[in-house]
């Protein structure tokens, strides 16, 4: 027999860790190739893990609520065709690689330690000193499970990080793990007073994952923002007119919605500009149109994507919307279905919304909030007030991509587009 691991998988574009929300096996069940061992959840899709191997589950790593980056090892499976080992305090441990001798070795030496980013996030979050710790893995390594016998002694060792830092700078542990990738720090406790009849309520997973990516955007894209008004009047007539044989004959809605995604994709290929992502070096423009849009359910927020957008007509992208809707209230959403967006369109006027600036969708470099239709009164060309059906449309960028004017074109263009659709310049099919 063999052992194999299973890692905590890329479950979409800028995902870095998940969150296991519920195991599906247990040790010493038997499974295929393929089956399902976890679901997980990320701030952009709840997805199953499929086993990569046929064989026995030998040791679930992770316990349900245990938050992993992409890349770390959540079971372990054994498998035929090589020698089992029997596992004890330290056998999963004596497994790890090579590598992890030297780091012990290292670390023996004097030189910098570095831990795993499950053993960075419990230290974090219980306050652990990890120099006074002893570890049972390979080479005196600190793993999870000392940690958690640490926890439940109740005996933890505390230190001051500021007088560490000054004391000792060269040991303190690398917030980065062995690949590179920056691990994610708990939240600092905020002090509320409680009073009586006050709700707690516990911060799921994916609501931390959710916060995670907002405070990122913010913090890093310098957020712009602007805003036209847009007469729909000849619009709103158009899809009433359409709407109930649509309906009667697609089996599906033809929503406002559809008609915005389409006129923002159909600009976004006249200005690929917009169409664009900050790498840091360079900026991305991407070729291909893939329309982000959100879809909220009463916890969480998604942002399935639909792809090739300038290539769909009316007609495909209202499909589209109404599958991905019912695929996130369903928990049927995948993360393919997740990946690739290039620009986000939010339809916050379904809440009666009129103004409202979005958070960029990162690494994306804009997001267009799409507000409520409102009747007002407005001053026509000839100096008559006219009741008119009128929506503004909200644009965040990213300044370090987009400029003021480049943005103000591209939403002069999508009015423009909007304010011309009627019976006679568009169809739906």
């Amino acid at each position: 027999m063999a052992m194999e691991q299973i890692k905590m998988p890329q479950l979409g574009e800028s995902v870095t860790e998940g969150t296991i929300s519920k195991w599906l096996v247990s040790v010493g069940d038997k499974v295929n190739k393929y089956d399902p061992l976890a679901e997980v959840m990320t701030d952009k899709v709840n997805a199953e893990v499929p086993s990569s191997f046929t064989g026995v589950i030998k040791e679930l790593i992770a316990d349900e609520g245990d938050t992993f980056a992409v890349g770390e090892i959540i079971c372990t499976i054994e498998i035929e065709g090589g020698i089992a080992e029997e596992p004890s305090a330290s056998g999963s441990e004596q497994k790890e690689t090579s590598s992890d001798t030297v780091d012990a070795i290292q670390a023996e030496q004097g030189s910098k330690a570095r831990y795993s980013p499950a053993v960075l996030k419990i230290s974090q979050e219980h306050g652990i000193d990890l120099t006074q710790v002893s570890g049972t893995g390979a080479g005196g390594r600190i793993t999870r499970k000392d940690l958690l016998r640490v926890i439940e002694s109740g005996n933890i060792p505390t230190t001051s990080q500021k007088v560490e830092a000054q004391k000792e700078p060269a040991s303190a542990p690398s917030t980065k793990q062995d690949v590179g990738k920056p691990v994610s720090t708990p939240a600092p406790a905020v002090n509320v007073p409680v009073a009586a009849g006050d709700i707690e309520i516990p911060v799921t997973g994916i609501r931390k994952a959710i916060a995670a990516n907002m405070l990122r955007s913010k913090h890093e894209a310098p957020h712009a923002w602007t805003m036209v008004e847009v007469d729909a009047t000849n619009l709103v007539e158009y899809r009433n007119s359409l709407k109930d044989e649509f309906k009667k004959k697609e089996g599906f809605n033809l929503t406002f919605f559809a008609f915005f995604v389409k006129a923002v994709a159909q600009a976004l290929k006249e200005f690929p500009q917009i169409n664009s992502m900050w790498a840091g070096d360079k900026i991305i423009q991407k070729k291909d149109i893939n329309i982000s849009i959100a879809v909220a359910t009463d916890d969480a927020l998604f942002v399935p994507v639909i792809k090739n957008a300038d290539e769909k007509t009316i007609k495909g992208i209202a499909r589209e919307i109404s599958e991905l809707a019912v695929k996130v209230r369903t928990g049927k959403l995948k993360s393919d279905d997740m990946q690739g967006g290039t620009f986000t369109v939010n339809n916050t006027g379904s809440f009666g919304s009129v103004q409202s600036m979005g958070i960029i969708n990162y690494p994306q470099a804009a997001i267009l909030q799409v507000e409520s239709i409102v009747k007002r009164p407005v001053v026509m060309n000839n100096g008559m007030i006219a009741v008119r059906d009128m929506v503004n449309l909200c644009m965040s960028l990213d300044h370090r991509v987009l400029d003021g004017l480049v943005s103000g074109r591209f939403l002069q263009r999508v009015k423009e587009i909007l304010e011309n659709t009627s019976k006679s310049t568009t169809s739906i099919y």
